[in-house]
């Protein structure tokens, strides 16, 4: 039986693969044959290198600020060919920020908003390929996160948008599907993972008792997009250890 997660001969596209679970998911596509293009919003790949704990290993890096509502439509004009799409682009505001205006239209619009403008951008190239498509939204898509109301509501949208764009789209050949991570390190949830106190609160509600990593996400997308998951469209698979169960 041949390898069912064999991309050889495949372009996987990771928007905000630059670090954390997008970089974690472009590698585990990489270990896996395809031809893997991250994107971030530094001029290369070089200024990660740096500044964060990113892997660049065997990966084409394009620069891509989702907040220019234009810049998916360029880019997608310069790529080309895209068989898989991931979608991990994010951000969050803490000391409730997120309650003002500003903090509010900034998460919405990396959250959710570049959410559709990318894939608008590629439905085309995902259309040709017979492709996939993945949006990381996060298991604050279904329950209340109090000091963060923006990254709560696009998370739930951008879930939604999931089985939408499922439905809309399975008529073109293309599968949508998501995964919603529980707590994974990254510099998005260092005020938990790195506070001793949060963690050991976090660590005792998971019910694998450990927290998530890259690697696990990478699992769920690969399978998201391979013959395994064929039959499998407009659904958002939570990869959380058991946190959201209770």
């Amino acid at each position: 039986m041949s390898n069912p997660i064999d991309f050889t001969g495949k372009h996987a596209l990771v928007i905000g693969g630059s670090s954390g679970i997008g970089n974690g998911i472009a590698q585990g596509f990489r270990a896996q044959g395809a031809r893997v293009t991250v994107t971030g919003t530094r001029p290369d790949a070089g200024d990660y290198l740096e500044a964060e704990d990113s892997d660049f290993a065997g990966l084409d890096y394009a620069h891509l600020d989702v907040t220019d509502r234009a810049a998916a439509d360029a880019l997608a004009a310069r790529l080309g060919d895209v068989d898989v799409l991931v979608m991990s682009q994010g951000i969050v505001h803490y000391a409730r920020k997120e309650f003002e205006r500003e903090g509010w239209d900034n998460v919405i619009d990396i959250n959710l908003n570049s959410v559709m403008d990318c894939a608008r951008a590629f439905h085309s190239a995902l259309k040709e390929a017979g492709g996939t498509m993945i949006v990381v939204s996060s298991v604050a898509a279904f329950k209340s996160t109090f000091g963060n109301p923006a990254y709560g509501a696009s998370k739930a949208g951008a879930a939604s948008l999931v089985k939408s764009l499922g439905e809309a789209w399975a008529r073109d050949g293309i599968r949508v599907n998501g995964i919603a991570p529980g707590l994974v390190p990254t510099k998005l949830t260092t005020v938990t993972t790195e506070h001793e106190g949060r963690r050991e609160g976090a660590l005792a509600n998971i019910p694998l008792r450990r927290f998530g990593t890259p690697d696990d996400m990478a699992g769920a997308a690969l399978f998201l997009a391979s013959p395994l998951a064929g039959y499998v469209t407009g659904q958002t698979l939570v990869v959380d250890g058991g946190l959201t169960l209770s």
